[in-house]
């Protein structure tokens, strides 16, 4: 059968017709993009019934070619703005320099003629400007003309009444210009620079007064007071965004320097009576903020409500301070901080009872900060007596710290904290009833006492008029009802579990440190305190093993309960340090109780951190015996290992717990201290790391632990015979290691006759290595050339026979060897070549190098691959 048309003329058929869908797609791409580019923002709009998808352009343009981006329009209002700009300065620098350099050639009538002209003039013409339409004109000479209004005040201050008061008179011209600027803007709305200026002028008048007037402080305060009411009010109900934002930036400067002028004078009041008189000033202030937060949008409602809760606590709290010691002051703070909390029951608007409620832990927190010194000295004081351990039983827990805190004006640290600790254990006790109380200001989470009732429509604390159609009445609604999608706090809020575990956590870690800062102000003998600090621990380890249970997302309280028993227990221990029994009695209590921990907890991280510091501790127990045998450092190090050893049998008896591995890590770290305290002699040192060599030899007969205990041992036994070597003063250290290396080489060729797979490295590696290395470290001190040749010959057979099988461990440890063997004894007549060579030759012959190099980069890699994959094929 025939094909009909031929094959040949079929292909070409079909070439010819995929080529012309080839050009058809690219005239199509081009195209869209001219189409894309026509349509921008930038380009003018078609004309009327234009369709872009015709070929032709649109009736009257030039025809576009395919491809080509239209050009965008120059926008004009760049250089406009820049003209006016550069006008209205140069206007202005012309006005300030005919005022003050020009003014006084002329008459008074001439100077008033001149001044009153320009001014009204300048006054004038934005008006007949807007009703043209130039509106950037006319606030250019709106501008001008402000600056024209404050001349004339400087000009009427210095002719017509230069002996006036220089502040009354500010005051009085700020506050009429205030007013002229006012009605000057409301009369031109379009102008959007005058109110704005008037509101920055309206700042001054009270200020000014009460300056001229030499008015007290309080009344400063008023003035300031007063100043920001006002901008409060203008921010309210004033029009137009650059008056709002101009009112809010002046009312919180005003606002809080009248805070700051009240409570300095209620900090620094003689009396109760004397600070009554700022109170009625920060109350004031308060009620005026919490005025402006009931009709303030969401972010300032929240900030008005932190604003008056913080007034109110200086207001209320400097009263009784004012009589109260110094040591007790910031308990009355605290109370008035806490009180705050009743906002919850009020009927002030949501946003702002969450900016109040913000106050009150702002004023809580405050207070633990005021807190935190003396509870550090408390807690790393006893690093002092590291410098002098077993000095002597101090006189008291206060002299065992050496610290210099006035003890006597912290007294109401404990109080403060014991205060919090409380109140917060009472809610995580009726967590329920707080999660009621607070869910219509907190944006409800998942609680345990279900939902509350929903508020009725319109109700306070709701922020909003009502909820219509069963609408959640509150943000995060969903999270109380576990709709689907909700998550479990709501809108990504915490959930209820979560915050009861951190305010159980604040509970623990606070009442923790006022028992013990109540100790150090107490100054309780040092026993009762080592009993104290010890009895602390047991009962946060207590806490922590029962919280290990815990819900999901309650892990805050037992994670706090472990961090604070560990760093109770470094502290006690520190402390502990200043006699010996102590010493052992404490730390013998501290590993027991995290021993028992440990045991008692569950599988998981704090199970893990419970061993970690029971071997710690143990740890110590033993560096003390050695001091109670009046051992020296590197004599107690043997001593020292007797813990490492304890995990190594914890190890194999724990197998694959989880708990095993940090176990031994933590021996581990124990063998290291003892290698660092026989560092000092050589002996010794031999002495421990064999023994380390004996421990990483018993973890490797675990098959989890061989790859690297096994390694490990054969490093430390290598390193042990180095060093009693070098202790012995042995010259010949062949003598040693050659019958290390000789059975060492049998058990691995009878290995790799077993198994032809093993490699080379396990098989021969060690034994090379016992005779090869520590001959080439005597090598490269050996002035004679007998060893260096006889180990270059070793190393060169070595490498030979390597080559010849094919062994990785026999060409690389013999090749390197022999390289530095080679390196050794050309060292002096390359020294020799490279004295007698001009100085610019090496660094001419490294630069020609490095061009050979960059030009057979590519030929120099595929070499380097070639020889990695040669060694990778190696055994």
């Amino acid at each position: 059968m025939e094909h009909v048309p031929p094959p040949a003329e079929e292909l070409a058929r079909l070439d010819r017709e995929l080529a012309e869908l080839d050009a058809r797609r690219a005239q199509l791409l081009t195209r869209r993009a001219w189409l894309l580019a026509a349509l921008r923002p930038t380009v003018p709009t078609a004309a009327p019934g234009w369709n872009p998808s015709g070929w032709g352009a649109p009736p009257g343009t030039p025809a576009q070619p395919w491809g080509q981006v239209p050009k965008r329009p120059s926008a004009p209002r760049g250089a406009q703005n820049v003209l006016l700009t550069l006008g209205g300065l140069l206007l202005t620098v012309a006005a300030i320099a005919f005022t003050l350099v020009s003014w006084g050639s002329m008459g008074i009538g001439g100077r008033s003629a001149v001044l009153a002209a320009v001014t009204l003039g300048a006054l004038a013409a934005p008006a007949v400007l807007l009703r043209r339409g130039l509106a950037a004109n006319a606030e250019a000479l709106a501008a001008l003309a402000l600056v024209l209004t404050l001349l004339d005040v400087y000009a009427v201050h210095a002719v017509a009444a230069p002996d006036t008061d220089g502040l009354g008179f500010t005051a009085l011209a700020s506050a009429v210009l205030a007013a002229l600027w006012t009605a000057y803007g409301l009369a031109l709305g379009k102008l959007r620079l005058p109110v704005p200026a008037a509101v920055v002028l309206a700042q001054w008048p009270l200020l000014f007064w009460a300056w001229a007037v030499g008015a007290p402080a309080p009344v400063v305060g008023w003035a300031l007071l007063a100043t920001a009411v006002l901008d409060g009010a203008i921010a309210l109900w004033g029009k137009g965004a650059g008056v709002r934002v101009t009112a809010c930036v002046g009312g919180a400067v005003m606002g809080f320097s009248a805070l700051m002028v009240g409570l300095a004078l209620s900090l620094t009041a003689p009396g109760p009576l004397g600070a009554v008189a700022p109170g009625v000033l920060l109350l004031t202030a308060s009620a005026a903020a919490v005025a402006g937060a009931w009709r303030a949008p969401k972010g300032f409602a929240r900030t008005g409500g932190a604003v008056a809760g913080l007034a109110a606590v200086a207001a209320v709290g400097g009263v009784p301070a004012a009589e109260l010691p110094a040591g007790w002051r910031v308990l009355a703070y605290l109370l008035c901080g806490l009180a705050l909390t009743a906002v919850v029951r009020s009927r002030l608007p949501g946003h702002a009872a969450r900016g109040v409620l913000a106050a009150s832990g702002a004023v809580v927190a405050g207070a633990l900060v005021w807190a935190l010194p003396p509870l550090a000295a408390v807690l790393l004081g006893p690093v002092t007596v590291l410098s002098d351990v077993w000095a002597g039983t101090p006189d008291g827990f206060r002299s065992a710290l050496g610290s210099t805190l006035p003890w006597s004006e912290l007294a109401a640290a404990p109080v403060v904290l014991a205060l919090v600790a409380g109140l917060l254990g009472a809610a995580y006790r009726w967590w329920p009833s707080v999660v009621r109380l607070a869910a219509p200001l907190a944006g409800p989470t998942t609680a345990d006492a279900g939902p509350p009732a929903a508020p009725a429509a319109g109700a306070p604390g709701t922020d909003a008029p009502g909820a219509a159609g069963g609408a959640a009445p509150w943000p995060g609604w969903s999270g109380w009802t576990g709709r689907p999608g909700a998550g479990a706090g709501g809108r990504g809020r915490p959930s209820a579990a979560t915050l009861r575990g951190v305010v159980g956590a604040g509970a623990v870690a606070l009442g923790w440190g006022a028992l013990l800062l109540a100790g150090a102000l107490l100054d309780v003998p040092h026993a009762l305190a080592l009993a104290g600090e010890t009895a602390l621990v047991g009962v946060l380890l207590a806490l922590a093993v029962r919280g290990g249970g815990a819900e999901r997302g309650a892990t805050a309280m037992p994670v706090t309960a472990l961090v604070a028993s560990v760093a109770g227990a470094v502290s006690a221990g520190l402390l502990s340090l200043a006699s010996e029994g102590a010493s052992y009695a404490v730390f013998g209590a501290l590993a027991a109780l995290f021993a028992g921990a440990a045991l008692r907890a569950g599988a998981g991280v704090p199970r893990a951190v419970f061993a970690v510091a029971a071997v710690v501790w143990g740890t110590v127990i033993t560096g003390l015996a050695g001091r109670s045998l009046g051992l020296a450092p590197h004599e107690a190090a043997p001593l020292m290992l007797l813990v490492p050893a304890l995990t190594v049998l914890l190890g194999a008896r724990l197998r694959r717990n989880p708990v095993a591995l940090p176990v031994e890590l933590t021996g581990a770290l124990g063998a290291l201290v003892a290698v660092g305290l026989a560092v000092s002699d050589a002996p010794f040192l031999a002495l421990v790391l064999a023994l380390c060599g004996v421990l990483a030899a018993g973890t490797a007969v675990r098959p989890e632990r061989r790859p690297v205990a096994g390694y490990l041992a054969a490093t430390l036994f290598v390193l042990a015979t180095w060093v009693r070597l070098a202790a012995s003063e042995v010259s010949f250290p062949e003598a040693y290691t050659l019958p290390v290396t000789v059975p060492a080489l049998l058990v691995g060729a009878a290995r790799r006759r077993r198994d032809p797979e093993a490699s080379s490295w396990t098989a021969y590696g060690p034994g090379l290595a016992a005779t090869l290395l520590p001959s080439l470290a005597v090598a490269w001190t050996d002035p004679d050339w007998l060893r260096p040749l006889l180990l270059g010959t070793a190393a060169l057979v070595i490498t030979l026979l390597g080559a010849r099988h094919r062994l990785q461990a026999l060409l690389l440890l013999g090749g390197t060897v022999l390289a530095l063997v080679g390196l050794h004894e050309l060292a002096p007549y390359v020294v020799q070549v490279a004295g007698a060579l001009p100085r610019w030759l090496p660094p001419a012959l490294a630069g020609l190098l490095l061009l050979v190099v960059g030009a057979t980069y590519e030929q120099r890699l595929r070499d380097a691959r070639r020889l990695k994959d040669a060694l990778g094929r190696m055994r």
